[in-house]
């Protein structure tokens, strides 16, 4: 038994890819030979990304992703890998299903090895019992030169008393963890201490893989790292980023020998390498985590899904602000559209906010006025709104005409269109169908407004410069669609307002619970009542990255049509 010198292959993959990803398995797997490297360890389901949802009830994707495992087996050399890709048969959505979320050992040309994940997460984002059947390995064990490596998948670890514990039991002196681990703030964290409560167990070091970047809602972080036998943090890599992450780790003297391991021939002799210089990558603190995640996710889902360039509403409000910085990070000023659209309550203050925005950001910036097609509809609608005073129904015509000038853009160029609600006002439903939630990708659908504010600060203090105007973030918020209008005229404070749907929403409280806390009665059920009744609204609103504990859409699942209300 020696030190071992990992590879993390910390990968931003494409589901449905299997040729893509392979090709950059391969070349990292290059880079950790040519690093000497002992062993190199991929993401959890690499060859397919993550997650391949109903991908696995098609099976010739399931042998397709079997095929090239093989083709990627062939390949290796001496540096053990090991490979995340979907096994069985076939997949099928019952408990009958043979088809296995299972990682591969692979070395000098041949799969060694296949474990199949036991536990199958199936709550928030996961979904796994529909498409997997849990392994029944009761252990899977390797010896590497020496040192006995025992192997698990991403919620394997997440189980007290489970397969990390008896991995132990049955002799491994390292423990690899390969993962598609979603992000949200604060996740680092809480996966450190879950592993140390597995190691407090067991005494075995991990390491822990996970891959990065965006698919679809979900954002993954990378922050691949690995604990020592006490618990402490010996290597980690960045957050948010692609790479190879080399370090040296020593495993552990176990004297437990239940279980027979598997002998790793391995082809060469091991070469003569200097020890490795550990890096322990700081965790990033919650703003700039929160703005990473929206970042890498608004990245990959433009660039993935084969587009380059995005356009939006610039109304000179802090949330299209936000938005637009957000996407100029994350794709470049030049891919960048911004729109001021104004109507006959559009302010000069909010289109000079706009421009000088704009500027800041360096984006292309375009004004069109919507006052024409504001008046053509009102002159055709007036014989049917005869006898009806104005409303809001008058307002959200305002709103649709800008959502169809945005996609006629988007389909003229094609450009991508972003949508520019926050999280509080999906909450409330105060958003308007077909206007301002049309689009294909809503960048702060998981940021509450207050963060919003956060976030543009947080922006221009690591800008060095007031990127996003001071009268963006001091003016109160208005969707200007009406004279002298502002958002408190409809709903409470945002100070009030975020504090009680974070209640209701990320901790799943009723508003009987919050009132019997000292909560005012009339405002809790008022707002409990709105985030309720929105819940058709959200349903048809674009994808959005999930950066919080809870989430719309994937995290959340409420039926439209309900009557419990938990009013009290």
């Amino acid at each position: 038994m020696g030190t071992l010198r990992i590879a993390a292959c910390q990968l931003n993959l494409v589901v449905g890819d299997l040729a893509g990803n392979c090709t950059r398995i391969r070349a990292a797997l290059d880079t950790a030979e040519e690093a000497a490297c002992d062993l190199a360890i991929f993401p959890e389901l690499a060859v397919t990304g993550y997650p391949p949802e109903d991908l696995l009830l098609k099976p010739q994707f399931v042998d397709d992703s079997q095929a090239a495992l093989r083709e990627l087996a062939a390949t290796t050399g001496r540096c053990v890998a090991v490979i995340g890709f979907v096994d069985g048969e076939e997949a099928v959505a019952d408990p009958t299903g043979r088809a296995f979320n299972a990682a591969a050992v692979c070395a000098g040309g041949e799969v060694l090895g296949v474990y199949h994940k036991r536990a199958l997460p199936d709550y928030g984002v996961f979904d796994e019992e529909r498409y997997f059947t849990p392994g029944i390995h009761a252990l899977d064990l390797y010896d590497l030169a020496g040192t006995v490596v025992g192997i698990s998948i991403c919620e394997d670890v997440w189980v007290a008393g489970g397969p990390v514990r008896e991995l132990a039991a049955g002799g491994a002196q390292l423990i690899v963890n390969i993962n598609a681990s979603p992000f949200h703030v604060g996740k680092v964290d809480e996966r450190i201490e879950v592993l140390r409560d597995r190691i407090d167990e067991s005494g075995v070091p991990i390491v822990y893989v996970n891959q990065v970047g965006g698919q679809d809602e979900l954002v993954f972080d990378g922050a691949s790292f690995a604990l020592d036998g006490s618990g402490e943090v010996v290597a980690r890599a960045r957050q948010f980023e692609e790479e190879v992450f080399v370090f040296d780790i020593d495993p552990v003297d176990n004297p437990s020998r239940d279980v027979a391991p598997v002998e790793v021939v391995q082809p060469a002799p091991a070469p003569v390498r200097a020890a490795a210089v550990n890096r322990v990558e700081p965790a990033l603190d919650p703003l700039a985590e929160l703005w990473h995640g929206l970042v890498v996710g608004t990245r990959d889902y433009v660039g993935k899904n084969g587009f380059s360039d995005v356009c939006l509403g610039l109304s000179g409000g802090v949330d299209s602000s936000l938005v637009a910085a957000v996407a100029t990070d994350a794709l470049g000023p030049a891919h960048v559209h911004t729109v001021a659209m104004p109507s006959r309550f559009s302010s000069e203050h909010s289109l000079a906010d706009a421009e000088k925005l704009a500027g800041n950001l360096g984006v292309d910036h375009r004004v069109i006025p919507i006052e024409p097609a504001h008046h053509a509809f009102l002159e055709m609608l007036a014989p049917e709104f005869a006898g009806h005073d104005p409303d809001v129904t008058e307002e959200n015509v305002q709103s649709r005409i800008r959502g169809v000038v945005l996609m006629a853009l988007a389909n003229k160029f094609g450009w991508l269109v972003l949508t520019t609600g926050n999280k509080s006002e999906l909450a409330v439903g105060y958003s308007t169908l077909y206007g301002d939630t049309a689009g294909a990708f809503a960048v702060i659908k998981d940021v509450w407004k207050l963060q919003v504010y956060e976030l543009c600060r947080w922006r221009n203090e690591s800008a060095a410069s007031e990127l996003i105007p001071a009268d963006v973030l001091t003016k109160p918020p208005s969707a200007e669609l009406r004279p002298d209008q502002r958002d408190d005229q409809s709903l409470p404070p945002y100070e009030v307002l975020d504090p009680l749907l974070v209640e209701l929403v990320e901790r799943e409280r009723t508003a009987a619970d919050l009132v019997a806390d000292g909560g005012d009665p009339d405002l809790t059920r008022r707002v409990a009542r709105l985030l309720d009744i929105a819940e058709y609204k959200r349903r048809q609103n674009p994808p959005g990255p999930k950066v919080s504990c809870k989430a719309f859409g994937r995290d959340r699942r409420m039926p439209i049509t309900n009557r419990y209300l938990g009013l009290g």
